[in-house]
């Protein structure tokens, strides 16, 4: 059986909840929060509203060696303020279950990304992990890190 791997990031944001949850809760900030050399672009239709329970959201990525892939993810579990989770259902993964927790805490709010994730194509797939995916998402969540540091610092 192929492995599931998990990655989970905490960072303190020194910002109202309700600010903190409309920026990260709104599809369009994504390309702002990815790498440029990823050539990330979210290709559903705009929307300005709340995330939803079956919200559909859809993207190009180019992850690897420039390829562009299609994802696309589903909103799956909403609490207002507190968190929200998406899961893909067409994209690289096997399965993708990204966890989006928000913390009101003394002076901002503690944000918590927990990803769940399992690879295709068997002990291939735990080879790719090794040399590339595991430093890719590393990479990408740290890039995530200092961008909303200078969006909310």
């Amino acid at each position: 059986m192929a492995s599931i791997y998990s990655l989970q990031r905490t960072q303190f944001i020194p910002a109202r909840l309700e600010e903190v949850w409309n920026y990260f809760s709104s599809p369009g900030n994504l390309e702002h929060i990815t790498p440029s050399y990823m050539r990330f672009r979210v290709t559903s239709p705009p929307y300005t509203g709340q995330v939803y329970p079956g919200q559909i959201i859809t993207y190009r990525v180019s992850p690897v060696l420039g390829i562009p892939l299609v994802w696309m993810t589903e909103i799956m579990h909403v609490s207002y303020l507190n968190y929200f989770v998406d899961e893909q259902r067409v994209g690289p993964y096997r399965i993708w279950h990204h966890e989006h927790r928000f913390q009101e805490v003394p002076g901002g709010v503690k944000m918590t990304d927990t990803v769940y994730y399992q690879l295709p194509f068997g002990w291939l797939g735990k080879l790719a992990h090794g040399l590339f995916v595991k430093k890719q998402l590393q990479t990408l969540f740290n890039y995530r890190y200092a961008v909303i540091e200078k969006v909310f610092g």
